[in-house]
């Protein structure tokens, strides 16, 4: 393998603890965190992170994707989502978990028609006493109490499991809210029923509206709003993006928003999708600060870190990011060895995360896109510096196969992605680096060709001029 440059040395031992083995090495060793794996998924840890539907949502999720072959996971599940629902007053949704459950967890887990019919008789009372209310509100016509009434008829119908009237009946408060913490909480109610139908255009257009009224955001609403926000990019497959509302969340989140999203689930969010779009220099930007922030001494409460990424890759101002990183220490640690250019240790990071963000309801369907990108990105990133590279040292530090790896490597050159070219005999990358001779003299016949015309249109000018040949003098003459 040759560098462009004599001092690479520290690249080839950086590549032999990748996964190559130089004889006699004696070299550090990286010291390495326990990587939890699918098969140590703690069903009851992740969901105590959750409450109200999307604690429900994600449990079923989980029940519906865990696989046939994981049958304890999967009534493990539906027994606690049973249990869950219980607390509330969705007698529809039981009835589906019951069906589900089948009788396999015992007599304590069937269908309990007495409670079905006490629910559904108390909701029926509701809202009838709600729609007296509201016919009285506006007959009285005062704005405030028909605000608030069809605030109670929105709660109702999301208590309920209708969230389609529950939608309706939040937005119909638009028309009479009279201040902006009105706006908001009709903003942020909104927003709640859309991520629960997955209708995350409206999130998007209500998380805009509600960031209008900046000036009666507080700290937690705002940190609330770049979820939101992050989710219908991330849905919208705008990882770029969705990276970006993550990392500007404000820890003051905690777990003030656990009815749609966890604070680990906004370092995984934002971490995964900014390694699959960020270029080197935004991580490394972003890595340096972590790896300072995490040698600190100062308590976590006081230290802050998020990125605030513009164009042309350069940090402005980080504020906090380092909070939801704790909480999620793998991904940290797959950030880190990315950009320390450890590939082997951050594909297995991800390939041992992987079996856990399949059972994400919300990540599921990027899994595969956002692992092609940040292992298409490695690759990249292993060969600029090389004018060669040996394909089985290569294929070591990635822990895959010349074959596959030819494969890879292929698909990538015909994207334009790699300017190189593989010789499957010897089995070398060769990096085509462009003709900088040749370049210079195209330049320079490209400058005298706009020279010369810039010249022949002066003189056309001049000539005009000298013999009074214009649109004026024409115009005289006829």
């Amino acid at each position: 393998m040759d560098a462009d440059d004599e001092s690479s040395n520290p690249m080839i031992d950086e590549i032999y603890a990748n996964g190559g083995s130089a004889e006699g090495g004696g070299g550090e060793k990286r010291s390495r965190r326990l990587i939890i794996s699918g098969d140590q998924f703690d069903i009851e840890a992740y969901a105590s992170l959750y409450s109200g539907r999307t604690k429900i949502a994600r449990l079923l999720f989980i029940a519906d994707h865990c696989g046939g072959d994981n049958s304890a996971m999967q009534l493990e599940a539906l027994r606690m989502a049973f249990d869950e629902i219980k607390k509330g007053e969705n007698t529809q949704l039981f009835r589906e978990v019951v069906n589900k459950i089948g009788g396999r967890l015992g007599p304590d887990y069937t269908m309990d028609v007495a409670w079905c019919e006490a629910v559904d008789r108390r909701a029926e009372q509701k809202k009838e006493k709600l729609d007296n209310e509201l016919n009285a509100y506006r007959t009285n016509l005062i704005k405030e109490s028909i605000r608030m009434g069809y605030n109670d008829f929105g709660d109702f119908y999301y208590a309920h499991g209708q969230l389609g009237e529950a939608f309706k009946s939040y937005v119909r408060t638009r028309d009479y809210c009279t201040t902006s913490k009105h706006i908001i909480h009709m903003c942020m109610s909104a927003i709640l029923v859309s991520i629960e139908m997955g209708q995350f255009t409206h999130v998007a257009s209500y998380v805009s509206k509600a960031e209008q009224t900046h000036e009666a955001l507080d700290q937690i609403t705002a940190a609330k709003l770049r979820c939101a926000a992050g989710l219908a990019n991330l849905v919208s497959k705008k990882y770029k993006l969705a990276a970006r509302k993550f990392l500007e969340t404000a820890p003051e989140l905690g777990s003030h928003y656990n009815e749609v999203i966890a604070p680990q689930d906004v370092a995984t969010y934002g971490g995964l999708c900014a390694l699959a779009t960020f270029d080197r220099t935004e991580l490394k930007a972003s890595t340096l600060t972590m790896i300072m922030l995490l040698n600190d001494d100062c308590e976590i409460s006081f230290v802050f870190l998020i990125l605030i990424l513009y164009l042309q890759a350069k940090v402005i101002d980080n504020i906090n990011f380092r909070n939801f990183l704790e909480l999620v220490p793998e991904v940290r640690e797959l950030i880190n060895d990315f950009y320390s250019s450890h590939y082997a240790s951050c594909l297995e990071y991800l390939a041992n995360l992987k079996a856990n963000l399949l059972l994400d309801i919300h990540l599921h369907d990027h899994v595969e896109t956002l692992y092609d990108q940040i292992r298409h990105k490695a690759l990249i990133q292993y060969t600029l510096p090389f004018v060669s590279v040996d394909l089985q040292m290569m294929a070591s530090a990635f822990k895959t196969t010349i074959t596959g790896l030819e494969k890879e490597l292929v698909a990538l050159i015909t994207d334009n992605q790699i300017q190189a070219r593989v010789d499957s005999h010897n089995k070398i990358l060769y990096a085509r680096h462009a003709d900088q001779r040749n370049a210079t003299f195209q330049r320079v016949l490209e400058t005298g060709r706009v020279f010369d015309r810039d010249v022949r249109s002066m003189l056309l000018r001049t000539n005009l001029i000298k013999y009074d040949y214009n649109a004026r003098s024409l115009s005289r003459k006829l």
